[in-house]
């Protein structure tokens, strides 16, 4: 397969600006789908290029699916090792609102295997302003 097109990091910090106020403040109106997939999608391409490899896949429904950290290659059916939220939980980690092992112990992350946590080393991928 051949390589994504990396994702430009001024793309990746617009868009996680563009649904920093909602991350931030809940209450607020959610984001448009296109806002928040592109947010999703970018952030999780993101720690795709900065952790390749294809030993945990990262899912976040219906936006993306992702396969990153070295070493070992699963190349059929299920991952040994899956990290699973929804885009909201994604983006709380992405930005360092929430912490891994946190979002892991009260279920909003769903990680499987032993190297699923190993994500948490890459992560936030950009701090908002608060």
């Amino acid at each position: 397969m051949p390589p994504r097109r990396a994702v430009d990091p001024a793309a990746l910090r617009t868009a996680l600006l563009t649904v920093g106020p909602w991350l931030l403040d809940p209450e607020l109106p959610r984001p448009s789908r296109t806002d928040l997939g592109a947010a999703v999608k970018s952030s999780a391409r993101t720690l795709e290029q900065i952790a390749p490899g294809s030993s945990v896949e990262v899912r976040v429904p219906p936006f993306v699916a992702v396969q990153c950290v070295e070493g070992p290659r699963h190349t059929r059916g299920t991952p040994p090792n899956v990290v699973e939220t929804d885009a909201r939980t994604w983006l709380l980690l992405v930005t360092g609102l929430l912490d891994f092992a946190d979002a892991a112990g009260d279920g909003r992350v769903d990680a499987s295997g032993g190297r699923a946590a190993d994500i948490a080393h890459w992560l936030p991928l950009l701090r908002l302003p608060r």
